[in-house]
């Protein structure tokens, strides 16, 4: 097990150390399951009061709190707690699950497929016609990619993904464990006789930048027609649902359980909360927030929060509540 000396941690973080430990770090933790052997992190003033009880050796400490180290413990202050434990973290990160043979025997390659330099394929994943894999992609065991799909250099496919054909995927993306890329989008109309529904031919991709990561049992679904499409640098948490033919921005976060309905717009650096559900064939504009829970009907400007059900400005809606809790209490 790696260790390191609080000197060795501040060096890597050049951060501002104030008072010192001889005890050897062993990992990170949180205040309140650290023990001596552990560094934790402080990013707000109203975990201070725990830092007293708390029997980790060092803590991460943003530059703008402040903190009395105590007996053999240390004190690194750094612009930004989260950011720095971040850098720590890597420090302690686990190496992922080795690969005994680069391309596993029981892998299903068809002849057309290109398979790029330094890549890793594990046991029973199929790889279907004209598929193109840049280099170092990793496919761990029983993911799928079928007839006609590029996917990026250094791009990681965790066990259980699918991704159907003719998608197209960036460079250095994750996907965690059973993700789902280019299902068919949800498109049915009455049918003529009026004795069901008719089902629309999906006939679109799915297209996804650079440095994106998609979280477990998380879906993309293929656009009815041109491409839904995922900017780069996105981060899409777990079981988060993202219908045909939406196009999303850069660096957009959308975390567990949100939705967005077809063909819906997102910006560049949107934030959708967790449970939040986006109308069909709206717009969010850049840099705009959505809370969690909240149900968005119509366009989001830039810039802008918006909370509740329906959707509206977060003032405004908090300004709803407050007058809604005097008339209850009346």
């Amino acid at each position: 097990m790696a260790t390191y000396t609080i000197e060795e941690i501040n060096n890597l973080l050049k951060g501002e150390l104030i008072g010192n430990t001889t005890q050897h770090i062993e990992g990170p933790e949180q205040l309140n399951h650290a023990k001596k052997h552990h560094i934790t992190f402080i990013g707000s003033s109203k975990y201070l009061k725990f830092w007293n009880d708390s029997e980790a050796s060092a803590v991460l400490l943003n530059d703008n709190l402040t903190l009395e180290p105590g007996d053999n413990r240390a004190i690194i202050k750094v612009k930004n707690a989260d950011l720095a434990m971040a850098k720590v973290l890597e420090l302690f990160n686990p190496p992922a699950p080795e690969f005994e043979i680069d391309i596993h025997p029981t892998a299903v390659i068809h002849d057309t497929a290109k398979i790029g330099n330094g890549c890793k394929i594990g046991a029973n994943c199929y790889i279907g016609k004209n598929v193109v894999l840049g280099n170092g992609v990793t496919l761990y065991p029983n993911v799928c990619v079928f007839d006609e799909t590029t996917i990026g250099d250094q791009t990681i496919v965790w066990s259980g993904t699918v991704i159907r054909e003719r998608c197209v995927i960036g460079s250095h993306c994750i996907f965690h464990t059973n993700v789902s890329i280019g299902a068919d989008g949800f498109g049915y109309r009455p049918s003529d006789d009026g004795r069901g529904l008719t089902k629309i031919p999906q006939i679109g991709n799915v297209i996804i930048g650079h440095y994106v990561e998609i979280g477990a049992n998380s879906c993309v679904d293929r656009a009815k027609f041109s491409s839904t499409i995922i900017g780069d640098g996105c981060k899409i948490d777990n079981l988060v649902q993202i219908a045909h033919n939406s196009v999303m921005g850069r660096s957009c976060i959308m975390a567990g359980h949100s939705g967005l309905a077809g063909s819906v717009t997102l910006g560049d650096g949107v934030i959708i909360g967790g449970s939040a559900s986006i109308k069909d064939h709206t717009t969010i504009e850049s840099g705009a927030t959505v809370g969690a829970g909240s149900g968005v009907m119509n366009n989001v400007k830039a810039g802008e929060t918006v909370l509740g059900y329906p959707a509206q400005n977060a003032k405004a809606m908090l300004k709803q509540w407050v007058a809604m809790r005097r008339l209850v209490k009346k």
